[in-house]
């Protein structure tokens, strides 16, 4: 059976922000993502692993704040845009959302950008290569 996004898909980031507030969830950060965050930010990882981290099922994820805004968050913006982590670039590209027509219709409730007319085309090979990362 084909994928039903097989014909590709149109996304644009808008700059909400939804993705990255409102509702809990987990971005979890790799040690080369740690490394290349800190080096942007000009802190030690001690300090970096403190201020901005928590463990989460046994791995190490951002913390969010208590509106559930991550702590990047800033305005709306990514205060660490072009460090932020894989999962964060590869949104809304992830398996979960992909499963099926009806789970990224639901995500479209948090995301203005999907299937935005003036998005930018991503193809079946494209989408499957952000996929498998």
């Amino acid at each position: 059976m084909k994928p039903w996004y097989i014909d590709g898909i149109h996304f644009k980031c808008t700059g909400c922000g939804n993705c990255c507030s409102k509702e809990p969830g987990a971005v979890f950060v790799s040690n080369e993502e740690i490394e290349t965050i800190i080096l942007h930010l000009k802190i030690d990882k001690m300090e970096f692993l403190d201020r901005f981290t928590r463990k989460l099922h046994g791995k190490i994820a951002l913390k969010e704040l208590a509106n559930f805004d991550c702590v990047f968050l800033k305005e709306n913006r990514c205060s660490i845009y072009h460090q932020r982590p894989k999962q964060c670039s590869t949104y809304p590209f992830w398996p979960e959302l992909l499963r099926s027509l009806k789970d990224w219709e639901g995500e479209k409730t948090r995301c203005e950008g999907l299937d935005h007319p003036d998005g930018k085309y991503f193809s079946f090979n494209q989408i499957r290569s952000i996929v498998k990362g």
